[in-house]
């Protein structure tokens, strides 16, 4: 069992408690590379996992992956921003930590590893194991599991997906968990407290540019770096004459292109392709009617698959979508959004 020292993980371990299971427990300690610099909540994390552990009578271990985190996840990231795309460090993190250096680490010893993800799996009649969604929109966290290994799926337990946020705070107050009332962690997956602006300034600093409205040519200000904004992006921008959208980025010449989202060409993407299709349980080649995601939002969207290559797709989705950016992961589930088919990266 991962328990991370927060309400849904050590709710998992109430419920294996209670058919008289006591799992493994393990702590996955990720920290900053300089404590001193970063405001940082894993010590509280630990005590909170420590004292779950001791209520249920299960045995707790410390596993370190720091130096995995930064050297993967960390590296990942700041490659991809650098060259103008959008990535999801929490994707990656749950591949290459949770289900992948872990288990290098201490859970190759075991058949079956138990996260709090909002998440389900289901068996189908060939023996295949499928990624489904949970039944909570807001939290179901499918997306975030969607880059996972098939091996990693299989060993994969999510005890707690079946229910939505607000049944696990009442059982977790109904049973007196420590952490009953503490709020969902925000940010990076692992990185507490850390701003994900305050992350990427740590490895890349800042480079200044020129802001362009895109119809016009006209400069309507500076930005600090090109990694600091996103394609879609609409608050936080602070340029008078708003609201502005980032709409395009120009990284050979450091040039940040915005415009006020009248024109949907620029602002708004219909067809894009992905590239990279990592599938979870059977790779998909055909053209089908499916639904997808292209950030962690309640809704699933309409399209169609077009295969154009060995795991490259054009996505035709149903309407003009807005802030498609270069780099993140659409995700794929099926017509009805309950199976989750797997994930690829959007390109140019």
């Amino acid at each position: 069992m991962l328990l991370s020292g927060g309400v849904d993980s050590s709710v998992v371990v109430y419920e294996f408690a209670r058919l008289g299971l006591h799992p493994d427990c393990f702590y996955i300690k990720i920290g900053p590379e300089e404590a001193e610099e970063w405001d940082c909540s894993s010590e509280e994390d630990l005590e909170m996992a420590t004292a779950v552990a001791r209520k249920f009578g299960c045995r707790l271990e410390v596993v370190d992956c720091h130096q995995e985190y930064w050297n993967q996840v960390t590296k990942y990231t700041m490659d991809k921003v650098k060259s103008g795309f959008t990535p999801n460090p929490d994707v990656m993190c749950n591949r290459l930590i949770k289900f992948g250096a872990f288990d290098e680490k201490r859970g190759h010893d075991y058949d079956l590893i138990a996260t709090g993800h909002y998440a389900q799996t289901e068996m189908d009649e060939d023996g295949r194991k499928w990624l489904v969604t949970s039944p909570d929109p807001v939290k179901d966290q499918t997306d975030f599991l969607a880059q996972i290994y098939d091996w990693q799926l299989r060993k994969a337990l999510f005890p707690i997906g079946h229910y939505v946020k607000d049944e696990v705070r009442q059982i977790a107050e109904r049973e007196h968990l420590v952490n009953a009332k503490r709020k969902d962690s925000q940010g990076i997956c692992f990185l507490g407290k850390i701003n994900y602006n305050d992350y990427i300034r740590r490895y890349l600093g800042e480079q200044p540019g020129d802001v362009i409205e895109l119809e016009t040519g006209k400069r309507i200000g500076e930005h600090k770096g090109l990694w600091f904004h996103t394609i879609g992006q609409r608050k936080g921008m602070g340029f008078s004459g708003g609201p502005w959208f980032v709409v395009k980025k120009d990284v050979e010449n450091n040039i940040l292109y915005v415009s006020h989202g009248y024109d949907p060409e620029t602002a708004y993407k219909q067809d894009f392709a992905i590239h990279d299709f990592h599938s979870l349980t059977m790779p998909i080649s055909d053209l089908r009617q499916i639904t997808f995601k292209i950030r962690h939002t309640p809704g699933y969207l309409p399209a169609s698959l077009e295969p154009t290559g060995e795991g490259c797709f054009i996505v035709h989705a149903k309407d003009k979508i807005h802030g498609v950016a270069p780099g993140q992961f659409c995700v794929i589930y099926d017509e009805q959004h309950h199976r989750c088919l797997g994930s690829g990266e959007i390109a140019f």
